[in-house]
Order: structure tokens, then sequence, then C-alpha cells
């Protein structure tokens, strides 16, 4: 199971970005905490009826995840965390994501199994980066299925287009 964990998302538009994101790689459940949220799930920026059948809801209690028999995996650009590039991914994992804002604090980070970073000059953008650990996850698994019946089962409805040799 694949979950996502938005500390006190700041962007309706990134919160639509990140389900999208979820909704391309098959993301089971979005979770956020605070106040800002809002209204956000209005603002989704996906057309494709899967963004609809994942859950968003709110998250109260970190430990609760925690007794879920999965790993929690921090997203942050810190001294001492691991390069995207180099890991593994769990099977059952929540990844944690600061707000746009600011970064996650010392008690959350406390209670995560592994705290990784993506290797970049500066901070990403909260749904670029959902994207970015998202096709990691995916691009190192070996479920993910790269057969010409998905490209032509997901493509968008008007891509017609073809690979001439």
């Amino acid at each position: 199971m694949v979950q996502i964990l938005l500390i006190n998302p700041k962007s309706p538009t990134n919160v639509g970005g990140v389900m999208r994101a979820a909704g391309c790689y098959g993301v089971d459940r979005v979770w956020y905490t605070g106040e800002r949220y809002g209204y956000a799930k209005k603002f989704a920026t996906d057309t494709k009826k899967r963004i609809d059948e994942i859950p968003l809801e709110s998250l109260h209690d970190l430990i609760a995840l925690k007794q879920r028999n999965c790993k929690l995996v921090a997203v942050e650009l810190i001294d001492g965390a691991t390069p995207l590039p180099f890991f593994e991914h769990p099977e059952d994992a929540v990844y944690i994501f600061g707000p746009e804002d600011g970064s996650l604090k010392q008690d959350v980070l406390t209670h995560c199994d592994d705290v990784v970073y993506i290797p970049t000059k500066g901070c990403m953008n909260l749904a670029a980066t959902v994207n970015v650990v998202l096709y990691d996850r995916a691009a190192k698994s070996s479920k993910t299925d790269y057969s010409r019946e998905h490209i032509l089962n997901n493509r968008d409805t008007n891509n017609r287009a073809k690979r001439l040799r």
C-alpha cells in the first residue's frame, strides 16, 4: 500500500497536483494535516476518474499511521538523509512531505523510519517533489508495466501518435 501524508499544505493548486500524481502512480490514500488545506479538493488538476477514487482525508494523529504496519518515509532536504537514487522503497509506505513554506519538524521526523532527499539545488515545489518520489518508486519497481498495452490504455484520449521508424 502506498500512501502520502501532506503536513499542513498551503496551496490548493499543489494539493490538486499531488492528487493528480497520486492517480498517475497508483497511490492508495492521501492524508493531510492542518487547517490550510480548506477546499483544495475542488481545485484538483486531474480530469481522470481515478482521482475521485483516492481518499483524501484529514489526519490528526501521526502515531495512528505508524500503527498501520507501514514504513513512514519523510522527504526532506536535511543532513543525514538518504539520497533518493540510493533509496530502496518499502512495499508499504507512507511518504511524508512538509508544507510549501516550511520544513518537516523534528517531532515528525522522530517517528519516521527513513528520511530521503532529492539531490537538487534548492527546494522543489510540493507537487513536483511528490511526482519525483513516486516516479522513482515506479522506476525501481518490478511491478511497473512497460507494455504497449499500458501505453494504449493510459495515453490521452486525443493522442494517436506513433513513433515512426
